[in-house]
């Protein structure tokens, strides 16, 4: 799926798009599960384990703009993982042996949908090493209006993790006046087709606007790791923990490499999803 310029590209800037990833009938079947998914949320007045509401959610008008772990609650979000073409894209860039971190489903609603501001996933889940990367599986076309994933090229080779802090406590986001030395005028796009994926590092710094278009913007999102990636946080089940293979075998020496971190502590004020933690952020760059 990869050719040996995307790769460098990916090493280089620190992501890379891959084009029809996810066929068209897998990828309808799995837009029927996520509508089906979405009835539920049909009453709910809070976020529960499955969902986190928009503000503007209501009971009777729900909007949802995540879907918790959702490998968790059906088998198709594993189905999409483990196709020939992920796999191939995942070991070009993490080696032979992948695991599955964590997954959600992030949802924009028409000219709504909250933005997510600017972030390094490794300030939320530091491993061993930085072989660890997020997929990006675009269920709907990507354009400039309905919130794309946006990137800062080159950010992941700078050897700092940016403060995800304000007022002493982690919030999950980088103030754009603090933080002055990253240049968010260079952030690019990831724009393309149902069924396209991005790929970018852990340490790349990314984030999104909110849709201001009239249609839904679903993006499917799979955080992995080379198995000798291990995790400083939120370790408690070894047999859980090996469940997640996606390909290759598990190993119980994790590679610990020279890579900058910083731990999210004290934790976030306001506990639950990023957007969540980011809520205390007052210094906003998406408005």
């Amino acid at each position: 799926m990869l050719t040996e310029e995307q790769i460098s590209q990916y090493h280089t800037d620190g992501y890379v798009i891959a084009r029809s990833v996810i066929d068209e009938d897998l990828l309808g079947r799995v837009k029927n599960v996520v509508t089906e998914m979405l009835n539920e949320a049909q009453g709910l007045r809070d976020h529960d384990e499955k969902f986190d509401l928009e503000p503007s959610h209501s009971p009777s008008s729900p909007k949802v703009r995540r879907i918790k772990t959702p490998h968790k609650w059906h088998s198709i979000f594993w189905e999409l993982i483990k196709t020939r073409r992920m796999i191939s894209c995942l070991t070009s860039l993490l080696g032979e042996d992948v695991r599955l971190h964590g997954s959600k489903l992030n949802l924009k609603s028409p000219q709504d949908g909250s933005a997510v501001e600017w972030h390094q996933d490794w300030a939320f889940y530091p491993h061993s090493n930085d072989h660890v990367l997020a997929v990006g599986l675009m269920l709907d076309d990507m354009t400039m209006d309905n919130g794309p994933l946006m990137l800062v090229p080159g950010s992941h080779r700078v050897e700092k993790v940016w403060d995800h802090h304000q007022d002493g406590y982690f919030c999950g986001a980088i103030s754009p006046s603090v933080n002055q030395d990253l240049d968010f005028s260079k952030a690019v796009p990831c724009l393309g087709q149902a069924g396209d994926c991005s790929f970018h590092h852990v340490r790349l710094v990314h984030g999104s606007a909110q849709n201001i278009s009239p249609d839904p913007r679903r993006l499917m999102l799979y955080e992995c790791a080379a198995a000798d990636a291990w995790p400083y946080l939120k370790f408690l089940d070894l047999e859980e923990f090996n469940s997640r293979m996606i390909v290759g075998h598990s190993t119980l020496e994790p590679r610990a490499t020279n890579v900058p971190v910083r731990m999210p502590f004290p934790p976030a004020k306001k506990q639950g999803s990023i957007y969540e933690n980011q809520t205390a952020l007052a210094d906003r760059f998406f408005k």
